[in-house]
């Protein structure tokens, strides 16, 4: 069945007309005189649409809406008008209607208006389903969808969020580690006490110290009076050390200590301080690879990766990318004002294959701008960032002529990943984005052709 109808129209043959054609198409249908009835029917059971004439004897079709959306602020409204009447039917639709069909109906415009009205219905039940979904599972707008690698995410956060071990969260810039470091807090008996994030490389290294475990009055150079630090200010909550592989070597031994003696010592300071944190980290680095050159501490990295959750890339989520970008569409259009309806098909295909260096965070963004700029109903190409188009416009062909000799798929992959290190400044996690692979991946092709950074 397509769908649930209720038609509201005093002309009997009117009723008659709209039932026989909607019948047709596949909609459930019933037809009712006047305004008064339709809100008894409405009471007994619920309708996906309420498609009712605007001029009727008794209560008009702009009462009818009105006392609807109030008591069912998410119903979908169609008015049906003479066009004389347009100018106050345009008025009903900022109050809250989805749109608007002009006297005498036209069955193609009838059926048109229709599929699109519950298209948008469709997506609102989508939304609602994600909505119990994330309330079920404590997840947050970055796990919504379906892709297997993020299943399995919100698994393990629903299985290790009531403990009290360290987890380590690996993912690209913009994946969400923060966000899915959060979920771990508010999951966990220690949610009603603080969570404090730290990026690891926003703070100055001659801060760190101070910033993580606090100091004493005249302790180094331009020390205040006495301050706390995070550890304490957090005692029986959370800390979440974003980029944690940022931390340098001296920092490290300092963080592996408290967490394992369960205490700190401020800066300047003689007295150990015990504290009851749970320690979550993150970073985009290989830490593994980071070890064995030197640069992280073998034993605070086992002491941190007690329990590992990996972020998947957004290009590599599939149909991911179209059930955000509709969760951010309805977001925004809400936070702004702008009533929005969709993506249009042109604007969704180039999102599908664009290649989001930056993940969700970009998508947010871009989806935020397509709803700024947008100048119909639905988000058209024009809509969307110029890097965006540019890269699509790329998909699915050759840079450049193929030559007749032919090619070596090695040279020519050894010399593609060559170029992506140069333009990255020789930074795996840079250059990884450009050529559509995981850190990993980059790394793993780095050492199979030989490829290092000149001297």
């Amino acid at each position: 069945m397509a769908g649930s109808i209720l038609i509201v129209d005093d002309e009997k043959g009117q009723r008659d007309i709209l039932s026989a054609i909607l019948g047709k198409e596949g909609y459930q249908v019933l037809a009712v005189p006047g305004g008064r009835e339709a809100l008894e029917e409405l009471a007994r059971a619920e309708f996906d649409l309420l498609l009712t004439d605007l001029k009727m004897q008794g209560m008009s079709g702009m009462e009818l809406m009105e006392r609807v959306l109030a008591d069912t602020p998410g119903q979908c409204v169609i008015m049906m008008t003479a066009h004389g009447t347009i100018g106050t039917v345009k008025t009903a639709i900022k109050m809250g209607a989805f749109d608007y069909l002009e006297k005498p109906l036209e069955r193609d415009d009838l059926i048109l208006t229709l599929q699109r009205a519950f298209d948008h219905i469709g997506l609102l039940k989508e939304n609602k389903v994600l909505h119990k979904k994330l309330a079920e599972t404590r997840a947050l707008p970055n796990m919504i969808g379906e892709h297997p690698k993020m299943m399995e995410v919100v698994r393990m956060i629903n299985k290790i969020a009531p403990t009290t071990t360290t987890v380590l969260i690996y993912g690209e810039s913009g994946t969400g580690k923060e966000l899915v470091a959060r979920a771990i807090h508010d999951g966990s008996p220690r949610k009603d006490k603080a969570f404090f994030a730290i990026n690891c490389a926003a703070i100055p290294e001659s801060l760190m110290e101070s910033e993580l475990f606090g100091h004493e009055k005249g302790s180094f150079t331009g020390a205040g009076p006495r301050e706390i630090g995070m550890f304490e200010a957090a005692e029986g909550g959370t800390v979440f050390l974003d980029e944690i592989g940022e931390m340098n070597i001296a920092m490290q031994a300092k963080l592996l200590r408290a967490i394992q003696e369960k205490e700190i010592r401020r800066v300047g300071g003689k007295l150990n301080i015990p504290v009851d944190v749970r320690i979550l980290s993150a970073t985009n680095k290989d830490l593994e690879q980071e070890t064995k050159r030197g640069a992280f501490r073998e034993d605070l990295f086992y002491r941190l990766n007690v329990i590992r959750i990996t972020l998947p890339p957004l290009r590599e989520r599939g149909n991911d990318i179209v059930t955000l970008a509709n969760y951010f569409l309805g977001k925004y259009s809400a936070s702004c004002g702008i009533p929005v309806k969709g993506i249009g098909k042109p604007a969704l295909k180039i999102l599908l294959e664009y290649s989001w260096p930056g993940n969700v965070r970009q998508l947010e963004s871009v989806i935020e701008r397509g709803v700024l700029m947008a100048e119909s109903d639905y988000i058209q190409p024009e809509d969307l960032p110029a890097e965006v188009h540019h890269e699509a416009s790329l998909s699915g062909r050759l840079p450049f002529e193929f030559p007749a000799q032919g090619i070596s798929i090695d040279e020519l992959e050894r010399d593609l990943i060559t170029k992506a290190m140069q333009r990255a400044d020789w930074v795996i996690s840079k250059a990884a984005p450009l050529l559509g692979m995981s850190y990993k991946t980059l790394q793993y092709r780095l050492e199979k052709f030989g490829i290092e950074r000149p001297e």
